[in-house]
């Protein structure tokens, strides 16, 4: 029987350091310059890093050093990439929304002929 390995909840700059190969204080910096890159601290003050985050450093990485980006312009892609999202999302929503007043329509209109029915 094989071990899986335990997939963590949370990880050190230090092993962050390691997973993406980047010096501590370039991922100190990062955090600076880009507002997606916020790790909470815990109560000592050290930065606790999730999955999310990882996926976010390995990504702004992806942006800076294989694609060539500057910082600024890595920042307004990620910011492109967020009200592309946020858009998207809200489209989402009122395609919901709508539906939902179609259905609410449709019991009204249900609740009027009863209404009417038992009046007559």
């Amino acid at each position: 029987m094989a071990l899986k390995k335990i997939k963590k909840l949370y990880y050190s700059i230090g092993e962050v350091s390691k997973i993406t190969g980047l010096k501590q204080y370039v991922l100190r910096y990062w955090e600076t310059e880009f507002n997606v890159l916020k790790p909470v601290k815990n109560t000592a003050g050290n930065r606790i890093y999730k999955d999310n985050d990882i996926k976010m450093v390995k990504y702004i990485q992806d942006l800076l050093y294989t694609k060539k980006f500057t910082i600024k312009g890595a920042k307004l892609h990620l910011e492109n990439e967020f009200n592309q999202s946020l858009a998207t999302s809200d489209s989402k929503n009122l395609s919901e929304i709508k539906n939902d007043l179609e259905n609410i329509k449709t019991s009204l209109k249900d609740i009027l002929s009863l209404i009417h029915k038992y009046k007559d």
